[in-house]
């Protein structure tokens, strides 16, 4: 029988939250990782993007929380500003169903420090949550004082060492006291990350809920090759076939993911964008319009791509590989989601052949595609030239020559030469292998009759 929320007995005003939420039964994830939470243990929870981690830690850190008490009770530190704002969302969305206040703090670069310095003067929040630069930067200053909390999340771990945040998270992590709980929730576990696991965690809890698939099998994943069209034209293209709900488009740097804003945008189309070169003010007002779906395109640089938490995205667009092939099945992760169907198109070049092979390897699979009278249809798998005359490997270049012929020009009897270049050649190769191997029988005669004279 399947496990319900109910079962933890959480109190009443989680379930309201809950319920608002219609989450009845928790993810695996959640379903390891609560009770072990609830018992006052470390834990480290290594599950993928979208599944149900922020919860995970929100719903036992709010039962446990001392509402009486004004204090700081629990620090929750993510490596970007997009993913501190949307647990601070979750998290108003539990505290609003509790007829007490719960206070709540969003501290992340780029906002008014000093404001937040005269409010933590007169009050400190009961739940930090925020970027481990701002949230470091208060502490050592003296304005947030975390030495009264026992409980420190470390969400996406692996991007907080891959952005370069470990010191700080490390120097918040040395301001709590002896009882310290540490939940550390990531999709991978680096092995550069298990020093800092080793030095704060003692006995931990380790619960690793693998993906059944790399991507969603809900997603179609596919795969288009560029064959030197313009990209801006591909994309709009794309985007504008059907009727798309909500579309997503990555790409790997802030310059590229701006030239294609601009172009959609002289295109007619209504586009929001995502990348390091807005201001906070700017950054907040855009993921408030995305969530709103004030956009039907949405363009963004791999960072939000762990940022954006948005329901109902029909479409993800890459419009190149990402340098960190990971970043790919985050991309890709933000369609297909609850069930729902999704797809993913991968534009590719020639020289990105091996990325696609590595992709492939870690078990993605693609459906090759390609635009035809104005539909996306089928064509050739790309690695069919790989596959095909495999025995035929070291075939002279005038035979090479001879097979690459265009079919349009095979005349009668063509196929037939062909088999008979083949067969011939092959005679050859034999005969010469054989001649070969002679030489090698008399020589090595006459070298032993030599030794023994």
């Amino acid at each position: 029988m399947p496990s319900t929320f109910k079962q933890y007995n959480f109190k009443p005003f989680l379930m309201d939250a809950l319920n608002e939420l219609h989450f009845s039964n928790p993810t695996p994830i959640q379903e390891k990782i609560i009770p072990e939470i609830r018992k006052g243990r470390s834990v480290v929870g290594q599950s993928a993007t979208g599944s149900g981690k922020t919860h995970a830690f929100l719903l036992p850190i709010f039962d446990d929380l001392n509402i009486e008490q004004l204090e700081v009770q629990a620090v929750i530190t993510t490596p970007s500003r997009e993913l501190a704002y949307q647990i601070y969302d979750n998290a108003k969305q539990l505290a609003k169903h509790c007829d007490k206040t719960i206070h709540i703090a969003n501290y992340v670069g780029g906002t008014d420090k000093v404001r937040q310095i005269e409010k933590l003067k007169n009050e400190q929040p009961q739940i930090v949550i925020g970027t481990p630069g701002r949230i470091a930067d208060l502490i050592k200053s003296q304005h947030l004082k975390v030495h009264t909390a026992n409980k420190l999340v470390i969400d996406e771990a692996d991007m907080t060492l891959d952005l370069g945040f470990l010191n700080e998270v490390d120097s918040i992590a040395a301001s709590f006291g002896k009882d310290l709980q540490m939940m550390v929730f990531s999709a991978t576990i680096p092995q550069k990350l298990k020093p800092f696991l080793k030095k704060y965690l003692e006995n931990p809890y380790v619960e690793n809920i693998p993906n059944r698939t790399i991507i969603s099998p809900t997603i179609d994943n596919w795969l288009i090759s560029t064959k030197g069209n313009d990209k801006n034209d591909l994309i709009y293209r794309l985007i504008t076939m059907g009727e798309p709900y909500l579309v997503l488009i990555f790409a790997n740097t802030r310059k590229r993911v701006e030239e294609i804003y601009e172009y959609l945008r002289n295109q007619g189309l209504k586009v929001g964008i995502v990348s390091g070169e807005l201001t906070p003010r700017e950054r907040k007002r855009m993921m408030k319009q995305i969530q709103n779906l004030d956009f039907q395109f949405v363009v963004a640089t791999d960072l939000a791509a762990r940022g954006i938490d948005i329901e109902g995205v029909s479409d993800v667009i890459n419009d190149d590989i990402p340098d960190d092939l990971e970043y790919f099945i985050h991309r890709v992760g933000r369609t297909g989601r609850n069930n729902l169907p999704g797809t993913a198109i991968t534009l590719y070049s020639p020289d990105e052949e091996d990325e696609i092979d590595a992709l492939e390897n870690m078990g993605i699979s693609f459906k090759p595609k390609t635009i035809k009278n104005g539909r996306v249809v089928d064509t050739y798998d790309r690695n069919r030239r790989k596959t095909h005359r495999k025995g035929h490997d070291k075939l002279d270049p005038t035979m090479i020559g001879m097979i690459k012929k265009k079919k349009r020009n095979v005349k009668p009897g063509y196929k037939n030469k062909i088999k008979r270049e083949l067969k011939r050649n092959d005679e050859m190769n034999r005969r010469i292998s054989q001649r070969e191997a002679g030489r090698r029988r008399r020589k090595s005669r006459k070298n032993s009759s030599q030794r023994y004279r």
